[in-house]
């Protein structure tokens, strides 16, 4: 029986990528299944890689992590992140982060809902295309209104410092919300051009949500060289500037299962997020907090960014120029993230769209994404009408080399009519 059908309950949609896993697991698909090229996958490859520190297998828990954590994290946790921005971000800065600038919770979506919890009767704005899970996220508290902002392909999903003042003082904006680097699109908005946006941001008092999760993955600088990047090093006052920024273990440390992540931000924000917790999750792993203490210290994180840049920068080479051969359309080489997004527009029929590509490739043992779920759409308010992002997709290079090439192989015979 369907869950819509028992009384006081709705039906509450897949995600993106948990509906393609879903579809993929009915012909088949398991979790490191060798058959399958997993390209729509969300998380990065967790394994060892050259130059890397060396992974982390096992957690000693202490008596005391018997206990509950606190609501806002483990204070030597907070205390590590706020130490590994000021060192990345603000050095010689006056003003600097500590433990009271940071609440640790349990994965990256609980970081969003626990702030997103604590806005206010506002308008907020976000980007489309953007992250998946930000639709369910904007409709599930109605405090606020959603208002959808449409980034153009045909100029690489550039949005100048005009077109932000003019949406935020036009349409009334006490918060935006975004991606940086930009799921899917991999657009990264950085050095100059972030500076300008947290400096409007202060002058007309608008607050900056910014999803950070993919900030060691940056491929503007040239392959292997780009830095760690973040909205954090434009601040000028951590207390009083309106910049809230969400990261953690997840992509850029390569340890998604681990479910910690961080929020960044003015105290009282952190405050307000925490107190959101104390009745939406109540708090995260004790034992998996402590163990994150070490990775967070400034030589290891920097190694790890390190010898992500250096091991993806070639699957990312060998994504897009795999899709390009295939006849499949990229608005931007990815500046950031490890997604293509890919336009299927111009191959054959019954592959030209994303939906039907997706489907093509399940045959083919490929999963990707289709590009409508990066429409978002809060409480499908935009109804009656095609997607947008219909004839889009997002192909992953998150998973290994490998794979990534056979998927690759996979495409351009299915392209080509071969089976």
């Amino acid at each position: 029986m369907p869950p819509s059908s028992i009384p006081g309950f709705r039906q509450v949609p897949f995600t993106g990528v948990i509906y393609v896993m879903a579809e993929a697991s009915r012909l088949g698909y398991r979790h490191l299944h060798p058959d399958w090229c997993n390209l729509g996958q969300g998380q990065p490859e967790t394994g060892p890689l050259p130059g890397a520190p060396e992974r982390v297998t096992q957690a000693v828990m202490d008596p005391e992590d018997q206990d509950y954590a606190p609501v806002p994290g483990v204070p030597e946790l907070r205390e590590a992140v706020a130490t590994l921005y000021n060192h990345r971000y603000r050095q010689g800065r006056k003003s600097q982060y500590t433990a009271d600038n940071v609440c640790v919770c349990g994965g990256g979506r609980m970081s969003l809902t626990r702030a997103v919890a604590a806005l206010g009767h506002i308008n907020l704005g976000h980007f489309l295309p953007d992250y998946t899970a930000y639709e369910e996220l904007l409709d599930i508290f109605r405090l606020f209104t959603a208002i959808p902002i449409l980034l153009d392909g045909s100029r690489g999903y550039e949005f100048t410092i005009e077109e932000l003042r003019r949406e935020i003082t036009g349409r009334g904006l006490s918060a935006l919300l975004l991606s940086n680097p930009c799921n899917p699109t991999g657009r990264v908005i950085q050095g100059a051009e972030m500076r300008s946006w947290v400096e409007l941001a202060r002058e007309v008092q608008c607050t900056l949500l910014i999803d950070e999760f993919y900030s060691h993955y940056v491929w503007s600088g040239g392959p292997a060289s780009a830095p760690p990047i973040s909205a954090a090093e434009f601040v000028d006052d951590v207390d009083r500037d309106p910049v809230v920024l969400f990261d953690g273990l997840t992509k850029n440390w390569r340890y998604p299962g681990w479910r910690t992540t961080w929020i960044v931000g003015p105290r009282t924000v952190i405050d307000a997020a925490s107190s959101s917790g104390s009745f939406l999750d109540g708090g995260g792993s004790k034992p998996l907090q402590r163990a994150a203490i070490p990775l967070l210290e400034p030589g290891h994180a920097g190694r790890e960014a390190a010898a992500i840049q250096a091991a993806f920068a070639g699957k990312r080479r060998m994504l897009i120029e795999g899709l390009t051969a295939a006849g499949i359309r990229l608005d931007l080489a990815p500046q950031g993230t490890f997604y293509c997004w890919g336009d299927v527009s111009a191959l054959p029929a019954g592959l030209n769209d994303g939906m039907s590509f997706f489907r093509a490739a399940l045959k083919e043992q490929v999963i990707c994404v289709p590009g409508e779920f990066f429409d978002i759409n809060p409480g499908k308010r935009r109804s009656g009408r095609p997607s947008r992002f219909k004839h889009y997709v997002r192909f992953s290079f998150g998973p290994e080399e490998a794979k990534v090439r056979a998927g690759v192989e996979r495409i351009q015979r299915l392209v080509r009519g071969e089976r």
